[in-house]
């Protein structure tokens, strides 16, 4: 059964390491670039306060394209690109390198295979999180600031130094890595979720179309092996989102907040107060 899997699979001894790093950054950058409006409107939906005149996506979207154009729509991208592909090659390393370690270790349970992959995917992807952590915090931090410059009364800055120099002026090396315990905390246990679920359900999939039965038609096609995969994902990302979201909330107004006013010093009781005055959904904001 291992065999007929690693047929669907690329391990990490046989891959093409300079055209995974290339084309995984290529990739990486597209995705951001589509995406990246749907971050700084989530962002600013976050960090809302109960005065804010935009309350929804489409009038925080439809007031900063009125405002600033397009380019409204990608304040802070260029922080974000810089730091974010360094970030996602460390990622990446540290998630195929413990991958494949796990999966050694676990060779002496004789484990099913949808459990050995849901548990050496949970382990590689806590890991390389956690890892990527370091490099991701300061970028978050001055993104963000980037993406709500201006809106409800925050601060302007000319650009990702600005914010830098700012944050380190004020608050010293801890002020990037503000919410840096909460990162760990949101992110990494997401990112355990997100590939266990993303591996298991892969071989769930293969599993329930016969792969590597008496059945097999043989080697899948590679139409086969990128649907089963975007199933995979999709799978993986409504499962992780479950437990990032209401995180990720508190830890976008710990990093965004952190240099206003006194009444925004203490973030935990201030997130706290977002349920019983805003309710749970305030808390899964962008949730979907």
């Amino acid at each position: 059964m291992a065999q007929s899997f690693g047929q669907t699979e690329i391990n990490w001894e046989k891959l093409d390491k300079t055209k995974f790093y290339v084309v995984g950054a290529g990739l990486f950058t597209g995705v951001t670039v589509a995406l990246y409006p749907v971050s700084v409107v989530k962002t600013r939906l976050q960090v809302a306060t109960k005065d804010a005149v935009e309350r929804n996506a489409f009038s925080v979207a439809k007031g900063l394209v009125k405002t600033n154009g397009i380019p409204g729509l990608y304040r802070g991208f260029g922080t974000v690109i810089t730091g974010a592909i360094p970030a996602r090659v460390l990622f990446l390393t540290a998630l195929e390198t413990t991958k494949v370690t796990a999966f050694r270790m676990l060779e002496p349970f004789r484990l099913s295979e949808t459990t050995q992959a849901a548990i050496a995917n949970g382990v590689a992807g806590m890991t390389s999180s956690l890892f990527a952590q370091f490099v991701f915090v300061p970028i978050d931090v001055v993104s963000q600031k980037l993406m709500v410059q201006g809106y409800s009364g925050h601060a302007q800055y000319s650009g990702g130094l600005d914010v830098a120099r700012k944050v380190l002026r004020s608050d010293g090396i801890r002020g990037l890595y503000r919410g840096f315990g909460l990162s760990v905390v949101t992110y990494s246990p997401s990112s355990a979720v997100w590939w266990a679920s993303y591996g298991s359900s892969q071989r769930f999939i293969w599993r329930f179309l016969e792969h590597g039965t008496k059945n097999d038609e043989g080697t899948p096609s590679l139409q086969k092996i990128m649907l089963v995969q975007a199933a995979g994902g999709i799978i993986a990302g409504a499962t992780a989102s479950c437990i990032t979201t209401p995180l990720d909330t508190i830890k976008t107004r710990l990093q965004v907040f952190g240099i206003l006013p006194s009444k925004f010093q203490v973030p935990i009781s201030n997130h706290y107060s977002l349920v019983p005055s805003k309710g749970c959904l305030e808390m899964r904001k962008f949730a979907v």
